[in-house]
């Protein structure tokens, strides 16, 4: 079984949504397929990004582009992590104890890179080479409140490094132009980890990029997502174009 999947590679659109953090699944050949936590932190966004792969495909329906998505926990290992990160292999996330990690050695993660997270990053790479103006919009989901910590206000954050911002600071102003929406600047979190995937994809080789969060609780359905999707689709072609 593939670690990605792909939605719409005959398509051959300009944009390329990446969504890292798709999938739940923990490969039969990973403790037998558990992880040996409760199936309700499965549920939870320290498996996955909740809601982000429904969007993903949705928005590549409305923007008429081809999707890739990764097909494994990123608890069994993050695709959004360089090989060399220290988070690539969690064994504590947000107060959940990973026992399947727990003594998962160097030997291990060697084969979780070779069997999951290279396959991924491979496809993605083909896909993104196919034009030489790729534009990766990579789609993620965070929790509302993370356990002991304030709850978070925002509807929509825009990731961006400071090595290129300009598609995610169009982005950002168009999105705060919606006057229903608390629009995040590098929030949740800050937009820039040497090695991740816009790293790796767009900012080492010099490709337009953006990276958008949305709140979890609001991309739960697929009615949802549907919704995100249609909103979301004409503000990031107008803001590729507002850089032509």
């Amino acid at each position: 079984m593939q670690p990605f999947r792909i939605h719409g590679e005959a398509r051959d659109a300009r944009i390329l949504i990446t969504c890292d953090h798709a999938s739940n699944r923990v490969p039969q050949d990973v403790n037998g397929g558990n992880l040996g936590i409760a199936a309700a932190d499965m549920e939870r966004h320290i498996a996955y990004d909740v809601g982000a792969a429904g969007l993903s495909v949705a928005l590549a329906d409305h923007l008429g582009c081809t999707a890739v998505l990764s097909d494994f926990s990123r608890l069994v290992i993050d695709p959004n992590r360089g090989e060399d990160d220290p988070t690539l292999l969690m064994r504590l996330y947000d107060g959940t104890i990973i026992p399947a990690n727990r003594h998962a050695d160097a030997a291990e993660t060697e084969r979780r890179l070779a069997t999951l997270h290279r396959p991924y990053h491979a496809a993605l790479a083909r896909l993104a080479a196919r034009r030489p103006d790729t534009v990766i919009v990579a789609i993620h989901s965070f929790t509302p409140c993370l356990r002991g910590r304030p709850s978070r206000p925002w509807h929509v954050g825009v990731l961006h490094s400071h090595l290129d911002s300009r598609l995610s600071n169009r982005l950002i102003a168009r999105l705060q132009a919606e006057s229903d929406l608390v629009v995040g600047d590098n929030e949740p979190y800050m937009g820039h980890l040497p090695g991740d995937a816009i790293d790796r994809h767009a900012l080492q080789v010099g490709r337009l990029n953006t990276l958008i969060e949305v709140r979890n609780d609001l991309i739960g359905t697929a009615g949802a997502q549907e919704s995100w999707a249609a909103r979301l689709a004409p503000i990031i072609t107008a803001a590729v174009a507002d850089l032509e």
